[in-house]
């Protein structure tokens, strides 16, 4: 799995996205279970995550209202199929109102960048 750790700062609250080739829902709970395994990932106030794969259009938000459908589109839009992507939030004691997707999207744009 990459982890691109500490890539996002904003007032108080931090940002990681990590990732993995992946080709179903089972492999990719899998995939997330093992990211938790590391303690600081555990936690984490959200782990939100997308994959398009046979399965279909997959996405979990992990109480991050939106972020699953966020990484989805972003993940459509570039044509990655077969592919998790997980973005980790730590709450940093304030609320970033819409500025959470903008950086949930940074984060999927700095995974994905070559």
């Amino acid at each position: 799995m990459r982890i691109l750790d500490n890539i996002i700062s904003d007032r108080g609250s931090r940002y990681a996205v990590s990732g993995a080739p992946c080709r179903s829902e089972a492999e990719a709970k899998a995939l997330v279970k093992e990211l938790m395994r590391i303690r600081k990932f555990a936690k984490a106030t959200h782990n939100s995550w997308a994959l398009i794969c046979d399965d279909g259009a997959l996405k979990a938000d992990d109480g991050e209202a939106g972020a699953g459908l966020v990484i989805l589109r972003m993940l459509d839009r570039e044509g990655v199929r077969d592919h998790l992507v997980i973005v980790t939030r730590w709450f940093g004691g304030k609320n970033l109102g819409g500025d959470r997707f903008r950086h949930v999207q940074e984060a999927v744009r700095l995974y994905l960048a070559p």
